[in-house]
């Protein structure tokens, strides 16, 4: 870290050299723009792997200046600094454009050198990802029980690798059912901690009035019930790995305890006398944004920056759409095995029907609906009609009749063989009707389908029946 460079842009001498003094100070290398055009110019030969810019920068404006290094450098991360007039913009910017972070004007040295480090880290892993050579995560289509080949997966994986060899604390965050638990679990499994506990506590779900006695314990006689001593899960997880899922949710006096915690490596127990040193490595998850938490009094600004070390964000299932074949197929495998049902793969038609939903649960929701189709199907092809009874977005439903979804880069042969598919579904598997649609002779509807019924590619359900209907 001490050899990575940072680059400042804004019009104000005093706040240039503030900024670079403490990042010197920290051990990074600075160099500063008064400009946001002169800063973008200064990039592609200084090479930063982070850049600090004023909202308001003259010419070129911050805003600007992240887009443009989103196109042009997306490796470097970009932090904006803001006036009490450019909070909302920048705030727009960290939720919807990329930015890593923000500050209002003054701000703390020590906070600033944190979270230039961590946007370090993160301009770190992106480089290796552009690479390739991200500790070997490559193309993986899973990592521990992450399953997904997507680029923003190909991202978290490489971070699990990078963070996991440490004992710096993580925040995990991202919206309920995208898995921020099973990060953990593979950041543990991952490290040096492996062969310790991995303890998790659900700060959302556990009373108040027994949350101080789940962390820390508490000895006999403490409290009314208290019959016995009873270890915490600090204790418990001794040597090995905490997680302190949805931490935006434990009350303000607890974080006040858990700071304490984490900065003398010490418990002491309900009724205890002494303090007991623990050596964990503490996770924290949340599906609410953490700085939203501070700014409405719900969640320390210190102990967000506490855990906040290394942030690793999941993204929703509706911005990985691409890896809805492989979830689907891993789901149905494990699925029909669990439940002893026949179901082995799903439908092209079926699959259609899930890319058009826009899954506010994510992965846990995906995962009830493939239960309910594994357990209702009984060949071995989940069909559409499996799960079209489950209470899909009507408008998403409706649409997935008349319209074909496709990400980016699907390659072309595929985008044929799925809209000769979609075609026939809407065509009620009418060949003749769906070869005046697509503009193509039926015989060569019928060489497309035989091709994919030789490459598996099609059930009879599909079209493939060696007797089609509909034909003149």
């Amino acid at each position: 870290m001490a050899h990575e460079r940072v680059l400042v842009i804004d019009d104000d001498p005093a706040v240039r050299e503030t900024v670079r003094a403490a990042l010197d100070g920290c051990g990074f290398e600075t160099e500063a723009a008064t400009d946001g055009d002169a800063g973008l110019a200064r990039v592609a030969e200084f090479r930063p792997a982070v850049v600090l810019t004023d909202v308001l920068a003259p010419g070129l404006d911050g805003l600007g200046v992240l887009r443009e290094l989103r196109a042009r450098h997306p490796e470097v991360g970009v932090i904006l600094m803001s006036g009490a007039g450019s909070i909302d913009s920048a705030l727009r910017a960290v939720r919807e454009e990329g930015a890593l972070d923000y500050f209002e004007k003054p701000f703390d040295d020590a906070r600033l050198c944190a979270a230039v480090s961590r946007a370090v880290e993160e301009s770190r892993a992106r480089r290796d990802g552009a690479r390739g050579d991200g500790g070997g995560a490559g193309e993986r289509e899973s990592f521990g029980k992450l399953i997904g080949k997507s680029a923003a997966m190909q991202k978290v994986y490489t971070l699990i690798e990078q963070v996991a060899p440490s004992s710096a604390s993580v925040l995990i965050t991202g919206e309920s059912g995208t898995g921020k638990e099973m990060v953990a679990r593979a950041i543990h499994e991952s490290s040096p901690r492996r062969a310790a506990d991995f303890v998790a506590i659900n700060c959302s779900a556990i009373p108040e009035t027994l949350m101080e006695s789940e962390l820390f314990g508490h000895e006999r006689g403490a409290f009314t019930g208290a019959s016995a001593r009873r270890h915490g899960c600090f204790e418990q997880a001794d040597g090995g790995t905490l997680l302190l899922d949805e931490i935006a949710e434990m009350p303000p006096l607890l974080q006040a305890k858990l700071l304490r915690v984490l900065e003398e490596r010490t418990v002491r127990r309900l009724g205890g006398a002494h303090e007991i040193p623990v050596d964990v490595r503490v996770l924290a998850a949340t599906n609410r944004d953490p700085h939203d938490a501070v700014r409405d009094g719900a969640f320390r600004e210190d102990l967000l920056y506490r855990l906040n070390v290394i942030t690793i964000e999941l993204p929703p299932l509706r911005q990985r759409k691409e890896d809805l074949p492989l979830l689907a197929d891993n789901l149905i495998a494990s699925l029909a095995e669990r439940h002893g049902r026949p179901a082995r793969r799903l439908s092209p038609a079926a699959l259609e029907v899930l890319r058009a939903h826009h899954f506010p649960g994510n992965v846990r929701e995906l995962r009830n609906v493939i239960e309910r189709a594994v357990i209702i199907c009984s060949g071995d092809t989940v069909e559409r009609h499996h799960i079209a009874p489950y209470p899909l977005d009507q408008r998403a439903r409706a649409r997935s009749e008349d319209t074909l979804t496709l990400p980016i880069g699907t390659p072309l042969e595929e985008v044929e063989r799925r809209m000769i598919l979609r075609t026939l579904q809407k065509t009620d598997n009418n060949k003749t009707r769906a070869a005046e649609l697509l503009q193509i002779s039926l015989k060569t509807l019928h060489n497309k389908l035989r091709l994919y019924r030789e490459r598996g590619q099609l059930s009879d359900a599909e079209g493939a029946s060696p007797r089609p209907r509909g034909e003149s």
